[in-house]
């Protein structure tokens, strides 16, 4: 099974999840009768299972791929020969563990108010090496959506006890009014750390680059018709275990658009009409990186880095010393470690959004 000297892609990967959206990523998908179900997200380059009590009988979110014709789960792909597809100093610290999830969110419904734990907190009480901070990349928004927006953090927040009878008695009307609307628009990117209360509103489609762990304390239970099982709702472990989760500071909007909103920071010129941005880096965290290339014309990238690409924009050629593949918007790909050198040509441009493990 010969992998080496070529990008590798991904078969449709759509996940189970307890609200409802998907319909843009039918249409994205070439389905017949596009539509919103509750299978609204494409998992991508995942080596991790999604969580989903009451279809245990499903095993999701691990990423499948072709080679030479074969198909294989893409977790298995990796442990083959982790030190080629996520380079040896990764391996030292991580195994063969990449520690980014990155995900295609369509929601045709407001998610599910959630928080999700910090590194620390997952360390420390959930033996787990990795909590969930995340980051959004806002691609696309649904026809018909004239406010589009996201819960960032507690704008009136509440006390611990006040969240708890909230929690309890699903007070939602009281809950959302503990936040303010967050506008977006495609091409804003934001933060959100471990331990923020959000969720992200109606018609939105969006990269979800977050750690590699499907941890969510869900404190509203039924959206969408459906109703959240207990053991889907606090991680098996219980309200006032989760309560701990929260940040329950004040932010004011002004305050995360200041400090969450990332700030593209470019970091150097391909060519006179191509450069490459930083979106996501060490001033925000350490969990994980984004990146995004705009490249018009021929450019050859080495990286030293393994990463998971999206094409946001245009149409391109990549091209390796074994292989040629074209790509079109919304195609992904994961690049190897092991690749030292690919080049991009694409005569119209082309955006690429580039996923990187912490470093």
């Amino acid at each position: 099974m010969s992998y080496t000297g070529q990008i590798i892609t991904f078969l449709p990967n759509r996940v189970w999840r307890s609200y409802v959206g998907g319909k843009t990523l039918d249409r994205i998908q070439n389905v017949t009768q596009a539509s919103d179900t509750h299978f609204p997200e494409e998992w991508i380059a995942s080596t991790v299972q999604a969580v989903n009590p009451g279809r245990t009988a499903h095993i999701e979110g691990i990423s499948k791929t072709v080679i030479e014709t074969q198909q294989v789960d893409f977790a298995s792909l990796i442990q083959s020969d982790p030190e080629y597809f996520l380079g040896f100093k990764h391996c030292q610290k991580y195994a063969a563990n990449p520690m980014v999830l990155v995900k295609f969110l369509d929601s045709a419904v407001r998610l599910h108010f959630q928080a999700h734990p910090s590194a620390e907190f997952a360390k420390q009480k959930l033996n787990s090496s990795s909590g969930k901070a995340e980051a959004y990349y806002i691609l696309d928004i649904r026809e018909g959506t004239n406010d589009p927006y996201i819960y960032l953090g507690f704008q009136h927040p509440p006390s611990r006890s006040q969240l708890k009878t909230m929690i309890e008695n699903q007070e939602i009307d009281s809950i959302e009014s503990c936040f303010k609307k967050i506008s977006v628009r495609p091409g804003d990117c934001f933060y959100i750390p471990g331990g923020m209360p959000h969720a992200i509103g109606e018609g939105i489609l969006m990269i979800e680059v977050m750690e590699p762990s499907d941890w969510a304390v869900r404190f509203e239970f039924e959206k969408s018709g459906y109703t959240l099982p207990e053991e889907a709702r606090f991680m098996q472990r219980g309200l006032d275990f989760c309560l701990d989760v929260f940040d329950y500071t004040q932010y004011t909007p002004e305050y995360i658009l200041e400090n969450f909103k990332q700030k593209p920071r470019k970091l150097f010129e391909y060519n006179s009409f191509s450069f490459k941005e930083s979106l996501v880096d060490s001033s925000s965290t350490d969990r994980f990186r984004i990146c995004k290339s705009t490249i018009k014309g021929k450019v050859s990238k080495s990286e030293n880095d393994f990463f998971i690409a999206v094409i946001t924009r245009g149409t391109c050629t990549i091209e390796t010393a074994e292989s040629s593949l074209q790509l079109s918007q919304y195609d992904t790909f994961f690049c190897p470690y092991g690749l030292e050198e690919i080049t991009i040509i694409s005569d119209s441009g082309v955006e690429i959004i580039e996923c990187y493990p912490p470093v």
